[in-house]
């Protein structure tokens, strides 16, 4: 059996959302659909799987919602069932960024399609600024795009304080593009440069996994992989899944090199959180490890062994 996964976010005031939050729970458990969503002031995010019925139903629900008419997902598959249990959870915001009164359904700036997205960050008076986290951005980016070396979004805002001052790569400019996996991020980040004083600010459309859906690879300015939040861990051109795994030490992202490290251990640690792992949690990732092993050579699947998309 696949299971069709839907990763959806929208901006829009949703002055009720706790009171949709038991309403939406009911909704996704009737009709056997698992995953997040959350749900704060600022909108809706998450990720759900399920049967391509039973999240169609879901979604038709979820535009019953005032401000939720246009709510737009990515559906994807999978072999395996990502997730055991449905959460609905009430949030202070939808994506972190800790910036209180910002307002991306009306803030954000100017959408641009993939199909225009190389003339866009071309263009010598253009700054492009990947606003994922570091490890994200890593294993691939745009050519020429700024990483701010950021490890959460929130710390976002003083990456931008910073490189406004003079000498920054902000300083004195009037055109921003930003990008990120799916749009979210964008969306909020592009909001809070305007409201910052920037005036021409863009963003990708659809992010970077519509870029790598529609642009073709011979003239794509992509390179690299794309990190994604689910069992595929990372995509290339055609969304078609790289050769990227996951560590369940730290839930980075680890190449062929990283896997040869001696600091490597499958299902344990990887170069990056080798020396930081506690004993206790070696010992429960051995552990888990072992037991997944034993469900595959069952043919069963361990509760856990897939890891989660992040939405």
């Amino acid at each position: 059996m696949h299971y069709h996964i839907a990763a959806l976010y929208h901006f829009v005031s949703l002055p009720d959302y706790r009171a949709m939050r038991e309403p939406i729970h009911d909704v996704c458990q009737q009709h056997g659909i698992t995953g997040t969503l959350l749900l704060a002031h600022e909108g809706i995010n998450g990720t759900i799987a399920g049967t391509k019925d039973g999240i169609e139903t879901v979604l038709s629900f979820l535009r019953t919602w005032p401000g939720l008419q246009h709510l737009e997902y990515k559906l994807s598959a999978a072999r395996h069932q990502p997730f055991y249990r449905m959460k609905v959870k009430l949030k202070r915001e939808i994506v972190t960024m800790g910036v209180p009164d910002l307002d991306p359904a009306s803030q954000a700036g100017t959408y641009v399609p993939a199909t225009e997205w190389n003339a866009l960050i071309t263009d010598p008076d253009v700054v492009t600024i990947d606003v994922r986290n570091d490890y994200e951005v890593n294993i691939g980016t745009f050519e020429s795009a700024v990483n701010p070396h950021t490890n959460t979004f929130s710390e976002f805002p003083e990456w931008v304080r910073q490189q406004s001052a003079p000498g920054g790569v902000l300083h004195g400019k009037r055109k921003v593009a930003m990008f990120c996996t799916g749009g979210i991020r964008c969306e909020k980040s592009t909001a809070y440069l305007k409201s910052k004083g920037f005036d021409e600010v863009y963003h990708l459309q659809g992010g970077i996994l519509k870029y790598l859906e529609t642009v073709d690879e011979p003239d794509s300015r992509w390179r690299g992989q794309c990190f994604v939040f689910d069992e595929r861990v990372s995509v290339g051109h055609g969304l078609v899944p790289g050769d990227y795994q996951f560590c369940r030490g730290c839930r980075h992202p680890v190449n062929e090199a990283d896997r040869a490290s001696p600091l490597f251990e499958t299902g344990v640690s990887c170069p990056r959180c080798h020396a930081v792992l506690t004993v206790e949690r070696r010992e429960r990732l051995r552990e888990r490890h072992r037991q997944v092993g034993l469900a595959e050579q069952r043919g069963e699947q361990h509760i856990g062994s897939s890891v989660q998309q992040q939405a």
